[in-house]
């Protein structure tokens, strides 16, 4: 499955929930998608999307989190798995695209590629609602249920390793990251 169409294939059940992406393919797909104030795209932080997800569901219990996470981002901070079964906020979905490789910064292969098994290690850190999938239809029934669930839930989506042609997106960093912040503060004022 190509991770463009496992987007495609859930957009409208994210598009009104906050959403935080990782870096490069897989923030300029869901850019692609159509932008949202409610979306923050966590460029040059790779492996912090998970982190930074997590700090916004714990501290905004009513507001459901959606993080778009990458194989090679998890790997670099694997702990995360574990801290959020820790905290186990019922309002986060974690979404990991494991296409095997670090395509965004050359495509060199990653742990996912000789066997390491992000499921299961999201499973045995505690983690009660995860699921694996490979194919779009797949992917929308288990982000739907995960959406629909109070509790943590992590998915991890086999992707091609294919990305966008371009990663240029129109919008500024800054100006993202004030837009997202606006919004939340919109969120907290009601």
């Amino acid at each position: 499955m190509r991770r463009i169409d496992a987007l495609k294939a859930i957009y409208p059940d994210f598009e009104d929930h906050l959403v935080v992406t990782i870096m490069g393919a897989v923030a300029v797909e869901v850019y692609s998608l159509g932008h949202r104030p409610n979306f923050f795209y966590l460029e040059h932080s790779m492996g912090l999307a998970s982190s930074v997800g997590l700090g916004l569901a714990l501290c905004l219990p009513d507001q459901r989190v959606v993080v778009f996470d990458g194989d090679g981002s998890v790997l670099m901070n694997l702990g995360t798995l574990s801290t959020m079964a820790r905290y186990h906020p019922q309002n986060l979905v974690h979404v990991i695209f494991d296409n095997e490789s670090l395509l965004s910064v050359g495509g060199f292969p990653t742990a996912t590629s000789a066997g390491t098994d992000l499921a299961g290690i999201a499973s045995a850190s505690g983690v009660e609602n995860v699921a694996a999938v490979t194919e779009p239809e797949e992917m929308k029934d288990a982000f739907s249920e995960a959406m629909r669930r109070d509790g943590l839930s992590v998915i991890v989506a086999k992707v091609e390793a294919v990305g966008p042609t371009a990663f240029a997106m129109n919008i500024g960093l800054l100006e993202n990251r004030f837009q997202f912040e606006r919004y939340i503060k919109e969120l907290r004022s009601k």
